[in-house]
């Protein structure tokens, strides 16, 4: 996963942004316990909404306390206790991470011999949690095969990222995955992936790095792609939005998913205007509604 899925801040209750918080350092804390400490620095605002969701559907509440942490030593503050699901979650996310730096190491990127820093930590999460290191093998192969077929469709193009997270959701939620789920995480795979393409189009056209939205209008630059496709583009991104919502009204919740709430349905739709009008086109799209 790639950092997109936040909250829509301005819009958060303050209970709602503590216990995002708090969450998003219980989860650091349970790499450390599950991977070591080199993987906490590759820990994606996704995973904390994956484990805020995640503890709601299965009922386990989270046990805040007021802590000291390496990267804020000198100020206690609300942190989430490691349990069963942050534990997990940081394994997945540690093997997220790993495969995403050796597929950046492929493409020749810098960042990838970061992949080094992770090994020891991924061989531990591996360990752990052998099936979810099997599935994210599985579907970034997948990924990789298509890639290098120069796939220019991108619902075919996303389909390994988006059964990627859909399975990887039934591995943490277990007995309390559901139809609603699948559907709420397949349907954010493909918006991660169209988002990315989006967000990175000019840079992967610079390197001549794949890209699924460059195979298909064949632009030199993104607002060439907007101005060109972006109705289509739009189109997809709101029917994946759509996608979510239904399936989010579908999902029983345990606990108040206010938090929740926000991410899928402000968040979302927030992060997708910035990436295609850019943050002064949001801003001023706003001032003319």
């Amino acid at each position: 996963m790639f950092g997109y899925i936040t909250p829509d801040a301005p819009y958060l209750f303050k209970k709602d942004e503590t216990l995002y918080k708090a969450v998003y350092c219980g989860l650091c804390k349970g790499i450390g316990k599950g991977c070591g400490q080199c993987p906490r620095a590759a820990l994606t605002y996704d995973m904390a909404f994956t484990s805020a969701i995640a503890h709601n559907i299965r009922g386990e509440d989270v046990k805040i306390e007021r802590k000291r942490c390496i990267a804020h030593w000198f100020k206690r503050r609300p942190i989430a206790a490691p349990d069963g699901i942050s534990v997990v979650l940081g394994c997945v996310n540690t093997i997220l991470a790993y495969f995403k730096l050796c597929d950046d190491k492929r493409d020749g990127e810098k960042r990838g011999l970061m992949r080094v820093f992770l090994r020891a930590g991924f061989r531990r999460a591996e360990k752990l949690h052998p099936e979810a290191a099997e599935t994210v093998k599985r579907h970034t192969a997948e990924q990789a095969e298509l890639e290098r077929a120069g796939c220019a469709v991108f619902d075919a193009a996303a389909e390994p990222t988006a059964e990627m997270l859909k399975d990887l959701s039934r591995y943490v939620l277990k007995e309390y995955a559901t139809e609603y789920t699948d559907k709420l995480f397949y349907n954010l795979g493909k918006w991660v992936y169209l988002i990315d393409a989006l967000d990175d189009y000019d840079k992967d056209v610079k390197k001549g790095r794949y890209n699924v939205l460059y195979n298909t209008y064949k632009k030199s630059s993104r607002q060439e792609v907007i101005n060109c496709g972006g109705d289509d583009i739009k189109f997809s991104l709101e029917m994946l939005f759509a996608g979510m919502r239904e399936a989010l009204a579908g999902i029983d919740f345990h606990f108040n998913h206010d938090l929740t709430d926000n991410i899928i349905l402000r968040g979302i739709p927030l992060k997708s205007r910035e990436i295609f009008y850019g943050r002064q086109g949001v801003c001023d799209e706003q001032k003319k509604s």
